[in-house]
């Protein structure tokens, strides 16, 4: 597997949780990573991307409460996750695209449950 997420869990409502991907096998560096979400019953969604150029877009229901980072030396990328809302629920995917939009790899999911 070239990307491992790892922090998913159950949070209260108002919480916060950390995301974090580790990869390996391919040129971390030039690839944009990022998050996808996939609620039950819906389609995947970018959550979250950061370009190899620093360029970061956020999906509008997260901008002001989860930021993502890299780290083009430990190869990783981090999503912190506050304010947590229910509809923050969902299977939260790492993804890496190759600057030519050609490759895609994914992690296997991790769970985040937001919960009373």
């Amino acid at each position: 597997d070239q990307l491992q997420a790892s922090g998913g869990g159950l949070v209260r409502p108002g919480g916060s949780l950390g995301l974090s991907c580790a990869a390996s096998g391919f040129t971390f560096r030039t690839y944009a990573v990022g998050w996808y979400r996939q609620a039950p019953g819906k389609e995947r969604e970018l959550v979250a991307r950061v370009t190899s150029g620093g360029g970061i877009n956020y999906a509008d229901s997260v901008r002001g409460r989860f930021t993502i980072s890299r780290d083009n030396v430990k190869n990783t990328v981090s999503l912190q996750m506050t304010g947590l809302k229910p509809e923050d629920t969902a299977v939260y995917y790492c993804n890496g695209r190759s600057a030519n939009y050609v490759i895609n790899y994914w992690g296997k999911g991790t769970l985040v449950t937001v919960s009373s």
